[in-house]
């Protein structure tokens, strides 16, 4: 049964979007019916077809990044900088596929040869996020059409209207209705999608808990692809640089765009014990400056409120239990008000929490872990059942050299901040972090899959061993 959605801005507290759960049966009957159809057309006409789609959120780009920056609570610069995700992802999309999938022909003996093409799987159910509620579930369905698959697009139950929005550029740029589908809903409706008989595989951005559900549900059907990207409790190491003040800013980009909520936002912050003092008074100067507003505001906030009250309840919580467990407070997490879920940035050393709990705040706070020596850094970094992104700042090439070949993380960076990792280049994680299936430039490789054919123009054969007499 239906049931109503409804969608707040998170800085106001207004309605922005109301409309009913959607029909999970009715979405994946119309995908399957609609996907063979659009996996018959050629791939440059569904290249075109995407290009179309570029054009078309290139013309609605303020609209979009408006609705985006209310429905979040981000700023709209940043809103901004998500649309133009949104379509510069198409060329990077069909870049990667012609890399990634191209058809090879190998000849062989007797006019034998062995060619290698891709199939896309069906009809793909895309569950989507809500800190970048257009940019990371578009980072699937664009390599997904393009392989040829029908998509059914459930966005996060808290950014719906930016989903809806979405879908419908993707409409108006000629692919039909029904290859791509639009279902709103929360979680019972993310489950039944995920467990309906009728889709090929599910792609999903999100939480490591929501992953592992996931992947339990899938134990049972190996045919179905899936693939995860999900949370991070990721260090930035900070070792023997001379530019106190650029690395601070590093760390504030770090760990607080977005309000902290980026997968791979720095959680820790990992520090020689007794040269840290300089780089911790940096960053907080640098912190006590930061404009945290309304997505609209003038000026600019730096960081706008979280998504909803509950989840900077969450944030809270896990801030005052750090302290409970012994965790000093440098800059303490305040809320102006109860009601709403603005939250200032915080930072704090748990240098002296011997029980440091491996998790993803999901929100703006950093955790400070003092170490002796760089073994001690690089042991820390990877005391985590995560594995996504890693930022080395400092040092020298050998000791970045020796930082990348020790870290576990499927983004390893030197000087440069944890979080905006390139779309032109594979994005994905180990351990907690996802299942070893890299997005962004490898997105083709989940979307569609090779076929190797031995093919030759003459029927030739023969039985040399094992036959008796006629």
């Amino acid at each position: 049964m239906s049931t109503e959605l409804i969608s707040c801005e998170p800085a106001t507290g207004a309605v922005l979007w109301r409309g009913m759960t959607g029909d999970v049966d009715e979405e994946v009957g119309q995908a399957r019916g609609a996907w063979a159809d659009w996996a018959a057309r050629a791939v440059t006409v569904r290249m075109e077809t995407m290009r179309r789609f570029a054009n078309t959120v290139r013309a609605r780009a303020n609209a979009f990044a408006d609705l985006i920056a209310r429905e979040t609570g981000k700023p709209l610069w940043e809103a901004r900088t998500e649309v133009e995700a949104v379509i510069a992802k198409v060329e990077i999309s069909i870049t990667a596929y012609s890399q990634r999938t191209a058809q090879h022909h190998m000849e062989g003996a007797l006019g034998v040869r062995t060619a290698i093409r891709h199939k896309p799987h069906g009809v793909l159910a895309v569950l989507g996020p809500y800190n970048f509620p257009a940019h990371l579930p578009n980072g699937h369905i664009v390599p997904a059409l393009i392989a040829g698959n029908a998509v059914v697009f459930k966005p996060s139950e808290k950014t719906p209207a930016t989903g809806e929005f979405l879908v419908d550029c993707y409409h108006a740029a000629g692919i039909p209705p029904n290859v791509v589908g639009f279902l709103p809903g929360g979680a019972a409706e993310g489950a039944a999608l995920a467990r309906h008989p009728g889709i090929d595989g599910l792609l999903f951005t999100g939480s490591a808990a929501t992953g592992m559900a996931l992947h339990r549900a899938f134990a049972e059907t190996p045919q179905k692809i899936l693939a995860l990207e999900l949370g991070g409790n990721n260090p930035l190491v900070i070792w023997d640089t001379p530019d106190i003040h650029t690395a601070a800013i590093i760390a504030v980009q770090s760990a607080f765009l977005s309000a902290g909520q980026r997968c791979t936002a720095a959680r820790r912050l990992i520090v020689r014990d007794g040269a840290h003092e300089p780089l911790i008074q940096e960053i907080g100067n640098i912190m006590d400056r930061l404009i945290v507003g309304a997505p609209h505001d003038s000026p600019a906030p730096f960081m706008g409120p979280l998504i909803d009250n509950s989840a900077a309840d969450q944030v809270e919580e896990a801030f005052l239990g750090l302290i409970m467990k012994g965790g000093r407070p440098i800059k303490h997490l305040d809320r102006p008000s109860a009601d709403s879920p603005f939250l200032s940035p915080a930072l704090i050393d748990v240098t002296a929490v011997a029980d440091r709990p491996d998790v993803e705040i999901f929100g703006p706070v950093l955790q400070v872990v003092r170490v002796p020596d760089f073994d001690a850094a690089i042991a820390e970094a990877n005391a985590t059942r995560y594995g996504l992104s890693a930022s080395l700042v400092g040092g020298t090439p050998e000791l970045y050299n020796r930082f990348w070949g020790s870290i576990r993380a499927g983004v390893v960076n030197w000087n440069r901040p944890t979080n905006g990792a390139p779309s032109n280049a594979p994005f994905g994680g180990i351990g907690l972090s996802g299942n070893h299936r890299p997005g962004a430039l490898y997105a083709a490789d989940y979307c569609a899959y090779p076929v190797a054919s031995s093919e030759a123009s003459l029927m030739r054969a023969s039985i040399g061993i094992g036959l008796g007499d006629a």
